[in-house]
């Protein structure tokens, strides 16, 4: 952050009228990882909208003011800094080129720009010179093209009597209109209006079917249903016309005092109102993710089709999805890493380290992932976990394995040098060797934490004397033929009693087994309810800002006598109140039996190639 905030840097190049995006600023978006504040200007060129980027950044020079009447900003400019307000956010200000540039004379180049910043903001502001009258709406005419620029939704039901822009208003940007050297006083029949009083008042619908009163009325009704929230700043004019282009060296004692407090009090505003960048269903977007859209964007222009914020989700989601299974399963690696002490005493053991760091790998994959409606990054994470899970478990037993044999090789010396020298070829040396034996035995059950392999160890231990403990009985002179028989059977038994203890430690560890992975499938399900829930009410409270916001455009488009706007915002809202239901009603149920197949079979498939062991 501190690199990237001493100097602006260009987001997107516009080059003989083609919009590319810099690698470098796209770095820069890379690194930041807070949400993202995303505040950007737009206005025709010479009309001071460099001058107030700079001044939100805290500083008098940044973004190129100019003095000439050639537009100084090609294409789109940023400057990330830390936000004054908000340390848990970044504050990213995008200033763009001029709009109306006669040099340039490429409208459909502007008309990318207006949409690129509006995509890419939490913030819009439109910066223009006068009052607002006719000429200055003429001037937006932008606004009224935005339908033509962006779509909302991939496709749409050809027998849906719903616009798609109507969806504009759920992800677009707060629209500030900040108007420069005004000099008139803002009133209306005699009374005096606040700024915001008058942009509404401006705002205002003309009765009429005429072409006329159509195209004054288009640019004020897709400001009012487009934009969620409103605001508007006057600016009067900051000093004498012939100190202008001294303007960003100019100190305030030397600039108008209605003009210095006018910008602070845009500055607070702005630091205090404009809200992180975020997706439909108030998922926020951070800096990475903020290059990512930015690139969807230009990629879909520069295919000459209609950037789709449904598809650059869905290529957002695609990447970060892959990002949170990648981090969810590096966190459990490293978490079992730094808690696992190999080897554990109990397979047990081993398994509730698991559990625990399971519940946190599948915390991070939550709080990242987003629209893995499938559920299959959540399924890859199921099946890598289990993987992972299975690593560590033949990484125990061969610590296990590889600690019991080298303690008993150990233990085992006196009795195997006993052997060689011939110690138990006398009478009574089976019982000698019995009692030899049976200190080895005793040693090595004081062995700490001896792991899973422990009695399997032994057993083959004792396997391996078989034929040299035969040798020892059938040579002791001291024994009868009677007693050899009945030695010879006590040490049957004696085996068979250790394959029966391995055995039903087997069957307990396959046991452990299955209601670990039983487990897994819980945790997946309680934290993806969990998740749902919350997404369900954040799009609730979505659609209830929507309802609310098309409800009081009813009712000034009843108040100004526009039926056919009115009988449209019906439609839309009756359509906005049936989503709402539906969104109320919805069960995850389906969704959760769907995520309880998948990870049934894939703790199926796991449980089988942990049961091949035995």
């Amino acid at each position: 952050m501190n690199m990237a905030s001493k100097v602006p840097v260009c987001l997107i190049e516009n080059v003989k009228g083609q919009l590319i995006p810099n690698q470098k600023a796209l770095e820069i978006l890379s690194e930041i990882t807070q949400p993202v504040v995303v505040v950007a200007i737009v206005g025709l060129y010479r009309t001071g909208k460099s001058y107030l980027m700079n001044k939100l950044a805290g500083k008098k020079t940044g973004f190129s003011l100019g003095s000439t009447i050639q537009s100084h900003t090609n294409g789109i400019w940023m400057w990330c800094i830390p936000h004054p307000q908000k340390p848990d956010n970044t504050l990213i200000l995008l200033d763009t080129e001029g709009l109306g540039d006669v040099e340039k004379g490429d409208n459909q180049n502007d008309c990318w720009i207006f949409a690129l910043a509006i995509l890419l903001s939490s913030t819009f502001v439109y910066n223009s010179m006068g009052p607002i009258n006719q000429q200055a709406m003429d001037q937006l005419h932008y606004v009224t093209e935005l339908t033509d620029q962006i779509r909302a939704r991939a496709s749409t039901d050809q027998e849906d009597e719903v616009e798609d822009s109507s969806e504009f208003v759920r992800f677009f940007p707060d629209f500030v209109w900040v108007l420069r050297d005004v000099t008139l006083r803002l009133e209306a029949d005699g009374q005096s209006l606040t700024a915001d009083e008058y942009l509404e008042n401006s705002l205002k619908l003309k009765q009429g079917t005429s072409e006329v009163e159509k195209n004054y009325n288009l640019p004020r009704l897709c400001i009012r249903k487009f934009f969620p929230k409103k605001k508007c700043f006057v600016f009067y004019p900051p000093t004498e016309w012939k100190k202008l282009s001294e303007l960003e060296n100019l100190h305030d004692d030397a600039l108008d005092s209605d003009f210095v407090q006018q910008v602070a009090e845009f500055c607070s505003f702005i630091f205090g109102s404009s809200k992180a960048k975020a997706l439909p269903g108030g998922i926020k977007v951070n800096g990475a993710q903020l290059g990512i859209l930015a690139h969807t964007y230009l990629d879909a222009i520069k295919s000459g089709t209609v950037p789709c914020l449904e598809n650059a989700v869905n290529t957002l989601a695609e990447r970060e999805n892959s990002i949170a299974l990648q981090k969810a399963t590096d966190h459990y690696s490293e978490q079992m890493d730094q808690q696992v002490r190999l080897p554990t005493d109990t397979l047990q053991e081993l398994l509730d380290i698991h559990a625990v760091c399971e519940k946190k790998a599948i915390a991070v994959f939550m709080d990242r992932s987003f629209k893995d409606d499938q559920r299959k990054f959540q399924e890859k994470l199921v099946a890598t976990i289990e993987e992972r899970k299975e690593d560590f478990i033949q990484q125990n037993e061969a610590a296990s394995l590889s600690y019991c044999q080298a303690e008993l090789e150990k233990l085992s010396e006196p009795l195997r040098e006993s052997i060689s020298r011939g110690d138990f070829s006398v009478p009574g040396g089976h019982s000698l060797y019995l009692e030899a034996r049976k200190k080895v035995e005793q040693g090595y059950e004081h062995v700490p934490r001896k792991g899973v392999k422990a009695s399997e160890v032994f057993r083959d231990f004792l396997k391996s004397l078989i034929t040299t403990e035969d040798c020892i009985l059938q040579s002791d002179k001291a024994l009868t033929d009677g007693q050899k028989a009945m030695a010879a059977e006590q040490s049957k038994k004696e085996a068979a009693e250790k394959e029966l203890e391995l055995m039903r430690q087997h069957q307990m560890e396959q046991e452990e087994a299955r209601e670990a992975h039983m487990r897994t499938i819980s945790e997946n399900m309680v934290q993806l309810q969990r998740k749902m829930e919350m997404e369900r009410d954040n799009l609730l409270e979505e659609q209830e800002r929507m309802l609310d916001h098309k409800l009081k455009e009813i009712e000034k488009l009843f108040q100004e006598g526009a039926g056919k706007e009115v009988n449209h915002l019906k439609v839309e809202i009756n359509l906005l109140l049936g989503q709402t239901d539906a969104i109320k009603q919805n069960s995850f149920d389906g969704i959760l039996s769907m995520l309880r197949e998948i990870l049934v079979n894939v703790s199926t498939s796991q449980i089988n190639r942990f049961l091949k062991y035995w």
